[in-house]
């Protein structure tokens, strides 16, 4: 049985201002950095075989934080990088609702129908995302962690679900929260979600699904 955990990574400053971040490698923050502290002292004890990580920074410091506690590394996994928002890169919330208003209220609406401009479709995502889950299972029999964005561990929770990706506005993950999957004959079974206790330590602290 292979137990795989996915995990977001912690929080910079284009989160807390609510800029599209996609594939500009933008750092932690400094509570960034104190949660991805917190997840490494967090899963400390856990058992794990192998961890792997989106190559941008916030999520490999992230890893990082987590695999120095187990002698491990964090590998690089090109196909965990986050969506590509493409024209959508770099601007705020209310910039990309105000330039992109038809775009941007059916990727409200049917996320699944759109392929942002310059950038991906979330089943783009899905695909390369997918596949990444299919190697660990066969190669791993234990715990694996994969630290990754708020997109790709959307889709892959709806792909491990056998949900199409109309459903990704159903789902919530946090900064720092975790998702786990066990993995048995075939099957994947949800068995803890979006969890973010080990944070509350951190006063204040604001969950984000941004």
């Amino acid at each position: 049985m292979t137990h795989i955990v996915l995990v977001r990574h912690g929080e910079t400053e284009w989160n807390v201002n609510e800029v599209f971040r996609g594939r500009r490698d933008v750092g932690l923050n400094e509570m960034g950095i104190k949660q991805a502290e917190l997840l490494g002292s967090y899963l400390k004890d856990w058992k794990i075989e192998a961890i792997y990580s989106s190559p941008l920074k916030r999520a490999l410091d992230t890893a990082s934080c987590v695999a120095k506690h187990h002698g491990l590394d964090a590998n690089v996994e090109p196909g965990l990088i986050d969506f590509n928002y493409g024209a959508w890169e770099g601007l705020t919330h209310q910039e990309v609702r105000s330039r992109y208003r038809e775009l941007y209220a059916r990727w409200l609406k049917e996320p699944h129908l759109v392929k942002v401009p310059e950038g991906e479709s979330l089943d783009d995502v899905s695909k390369r995302a997918r596949n990444v889950v299919a190697r660990v299972v066969l190669k791993h029999g234990g715990t694996v962690v994969l630290v990754s964005h708020r997109v790709v561990n959307k889709v892959l929770i709806c792909a491990m679900l056998g949900l199409d990706n109309s459903h990704f506005w159903d789902i919530k993950q946090d900064l720092g929260g975790i998702t786990i999957f066990e993995h048995e004959g075939g099957r994947f079974r949800l068995i803890r979600h979006n969890d973010t206790s080990y944070l509350r330590q951190i006063k204040p602290h604001q969950l984000n699904d941004f």
